[in-house]
């Protein structure tokens, strides 16, 4: 092994938001995205002129880390969510969590920057992340070399990805509905599960909703307190 191949990098923030468990999180929704994350920086990095211009940016890049992996060894192959799962492709072709290293990438809208008693906060849209995620590294989305206009993205280019129908009923909410459709609309079921009797939970913000897919219609059964 060459001298200094190995690299230990420690997290400069987390993300805080009110998904306590990855079920139901957005997947890499950025575009209008009603979904905020509040990225706290650790104390050592809390340095007012680290964010110095950060503002002029739209959006961000965040490097992060899959903290909750279950599965700790990595696989060449994998079955992504999206193919059904029964389909393998290469691990990198993918962006599974499970991998050798296991970092995230993700663009995030910049909303703004907050002053607060943990230092600046930066308030993003479009974290496709799990409350308390390690934030490893931010970096600012440059349009000329960052958006590609003619790139072709493998087989997530053969996925449909419908939105689903969102019947509510007289069932209220505390959090603002057009957070829970959000994240409701894009179907966080694994694309194998079809199965219209079975029940479903979902926990954003301390309030839990069960639901019910059918046909592409999305029924909230319930609302309760977490």
């Amino acid at each position: 092994m060459m001298q200094n191949e190995e690299l230990n990098i420690i997290p400069i923030a987390h993300i805080r938001n009110g998904f306590i468990d990855k079920f139901g999180i957005p997947r890499q929704t950025i575009r209008d995205s009603h979904i905020e994350s509040r990225i706290v920086f650790t104390p050592a990095y809390r340095a007012a002129e680290a964010l110095r211009g950060i503002e002029g940016y739209s959006h961000l890049w965040l490097l992060w880390g899959f903290h909750n992996n279950r599965r700790k060894a990595w696989s060449p192959t994998v079955r992504p969510p999206r193919l059904g799962g029964n389909r393998r492709v290469g691990v990198f072709a993918t962006r599974s969590p499970i991998r050798p290293n296991p970092i995230g990438l993700t663009a995030v809208r910049l909303l703004r920057v907050e002053k607060t008693a943990e230092g600046s906060v930066l308030v993003v849209a479009g974290a496709d992340m799990q409350d308390g995620t390690p934030i490893y590294d931010i970096k600012p989305y440059i349009v000329y070399a960052d958006a590609i206009p003619n790139a072709c993205s493998g087989f997530v280019d053969e996925v449909d990805f419908p939105t689903l129908a969102v019947e509510w009923g007289e069932l209220h909410t505390a959090v603002p509905r057009t957070e829970w459709e959000e994240i409701l609309r894009q179907d966080p079921r694994p694309a194998y599960q079809d199965d219209p009797q079975r029940l479903y939970h979902i926990t954003y913000k301390g309030e839990e909703i069960s639901f019910r897919v059918e046909n592409n219609r999305l029924t909230v059964c319930s609302v309760d307190r977490a």
